[in-house]
């Protein structure tokens, strides 16, 4: 969310910034939100104004009042009391007009939020422009993409080979984007985010288990509307939603929290279940384990001071890329393009895994600067060196999330006779295996 000061004060950058982001129907709402705020700070003037009128009124019936019991004189009497009336006539009318006033006050303030949360924030001039994820751009590649010379199934079949799914159970169970994960591949699974996690305290985070469902507040703290829509369960007749990803619940933690700068930068690695609706069809590629309604993720936050964000930024997704080389599994960086970000979000980028089977990469991990958008929510701040509050910057990434992780382990280690290698870093996780056999051909 911006800053109402930022939008009056840079209303043409701020239109430029939404038309990079090929939002242009929110190109009105700068104007109404400049206009609203215009009226909403003539109210607080008038109001201001008012009180202090009926302040002065009420003190001045004060020496009245003592004038009036002393005074034998009638005619005087009743003067005073005219007065007196008078000035209790004047502060009835204040208090009158002070509650329409207050009232308008409270619409004013209403839609402005709601406008202030519509608007996108402003990307960063390193972003590459386009509408969709479709000009998102390859920043570099890391590990050769190999094509084995052998066919490789479909990872359901695969995980079958080994008796390490059900999703008809499932089916029969939740519904369609279920699963029972079981034996080696339920080990595979559980290795991986124990390896993720062990990496990530390696690389002096501090680990951490949330709370998998947060308050309303915290939802709109954290995303967009439209991103909540789109993703969130809500909990039937309680104030509270299942977390989409533990980002939600580790930033959240901040809330109106201000932070001591020697503190900063706060670096957590967190493990939670996600849910999520992902709603819509998907094709024959996203089915299986790749789009489910439930999973579970070692996740990267980091709350920091402004000037390091983009630090951590880099720092973030390269930790992604090593955990992934370290597991042998080759990937790419892809720099997300203005129209395929988030509104919350400053820059991000994916980093995609080899799919030898379909010989292409895929989304495995997704980091992002959220500059101040969320902080300002949220009233995550910290005071600097000079004692002056400042709002903090968050950010987060995937470290991994193993259906996802699942496939792209699968493919890259399936061998010719329907074996799985195991890399030499998950071998503590797995017993000591350095092959899965399957128990089906």
């Amino acid at each position: 969310m911006l800053d109402i000061k930022f939008v009056r004060e840079n209303p043409d950058a701020v239109k430029e910034n939404i038309k990079k982001k090929f939002q242009d129907a929110k190109l009105p709402l700068v104007d109404e939100v400049i206009e609203k705020d215009a009226k909403y700070r003539a109210c607080l003037k008038e109001v201001e104004a008012l009180k202090a009128a009926r302040n002065k009124l009420s003190k001045a019936n004060g020496p009245l009042f003592g004038q009036l019991k002393k005074c034998t004189d009638e005619a005087q009497k009743a003067e005073l009391q005219a007065q007196i009336d008078a000035n209790n006539a004047a502060v009835k009318a204040d208090a009158d007009k002070m509650a329409e006033l207050e009232k308008e006050e409270e619409t004013l303030s209403a839609r402005i939020q709601e406008i202030m949360y519509t608007i996108p924030q402003m990307i960063d001039p390193s972003v590459p422009i386009g509408p969709d994820d479709s000009c998102n751009v390859e920043v570099q590649r890391f590990g050769e993409p190999v094509v084995p010379d052998f066919e490789i199934p479909y990872h359901t079949q695969i995980m079958e080979s080994f008796n390490g799914i059900d999703m008809d159970a499932a089916g029969r169970v939740s519904g369609n984007g279920f699963y029972y994960l079981m034996g080696d591949i339920a080990r595979v699974h559980e290795g991986v985010l124990a390896y993720a996690r062990d990496f990530m305290i390696g690389k002096g985070f501090i680990f951490c288990i949330p709370p998998f469902m947060i308050h309303g507040n915290v939802v709109e703290g954290v995303m967009s509307q439209t991103e909540m829509d789109a993703m969130m369960y809500k909990i039937e007749g309680e104030d509270l939603y299942l977390i989409g990803t533990s980002e939600h619940s580790m930033i959240g933690k901040f809330i109106d929290q201000i932070i001591p700068e020697d503190s900063l930068p706060q670096t957590l690695t967190s493990y939670s279940p996600c849910f999520r609706k992902e709603k819509g069809a998907h094709g024959i590629e996203e089915r299986g384990v790749y789009r489910i309604h439930q999973f579970e993720k070692q996740e990267m936050i980091v709350v920091c001071k402004p000037e390091d964000s983009m630090d951590w930024y880099d720092k973030l997704w390269k930790n992604s890329v090593e955990l992934f080389r370290s597991m042998e599994i080759p990937v790419r960086q892809l720099e997300c393009c203005s129209g395929d970000l988030a509104d919350l979000k400053v820059k991000s980028c994916d980093i995609e895994a080899w799919s030898p089977r379909q010989q292409k990469y895929f989304e495995v991990c997704s980091c992002s600067n959220l500059g101040d958008a969320q902080a300002r929510r949220l009233r995550i701040r910290y005071k600097d060196e000079n004692g002056k509050t400042q709002l903090a910057h968050t950010l987060n990434n995937t470290c991994v999330a193993p259906p996802r992780m699942l496939i792209a382990f699968l493919e890259n280690h399936l061998q010719a006779d329907g074996t799985v290698t195991i890399p030499e870093v998950l071998r503590p996780y797995m017993g000591g295996k350095a092959v899965l056999v399957p128990n089906k051909k």
